[in-house]
């Protein structure tokens, strides 16, 4: 088995805030798949969105309750070809109001960085270079 597609799904309390935010990062907007309830963030075309819902929108889908404030439910990572869009990505989500999550690890094969964003929720940003993975 084999997935086509992947949408991600996730809770925020202002659509055009979040667009705004996901936009000045560099990524697409699929209108197609936006209103004022929803706004799709392509992470990939073709492959890999997410759909970022009004909390009330949200619940439609779901009878658990959105989560507030300090608690977190999932991290998304996301990986990009290079180390410096890496930090291009998390330096400008910082300037738009995200918060560093960790700070940058380097473990020469792979780099990461990460922030959590306008809603609390946590993304962490990679670049890996598998032909130079230390073999165990």
């Amino acid at each position: 088995m084999k997935a086509n597609q992947i949408y991600v799904n996730l809770p925020v309390k202002d659509v055009q805030k979040t667009k705004e935010f996901w936009t000045r990062l560099g990524f697409a907007i699929n209108e197609q798949f936006s209103d004022d309830k929803a706004v799709c963030v392509v992470m990939k075309e073709d492959n890999i969105y997410v759909m970022f819902l009004t909390e009330e929108y949200f619940q439609t889908f779901s009878e658990r309750p959105v989560p507030k404030g300090d608690t977190t439910q999932v991290l998304v990572a996301i990986a990009l070809d290079s180390r410096e869009e890496v930090d291009q990505v998390v330096n400008t989500a910082l300037e738009n109001g995200a918060s560093q999550h960790e700070e940058p690890q380097d473990y020469g094969w792979m780099y990461q960085n990460s922030f959590w964003d306008l809603n609390g929720h946590g993304w962490n940003i990679t670049f890996a270079d598998v032909s130079q993975m230390p073999a165990e």
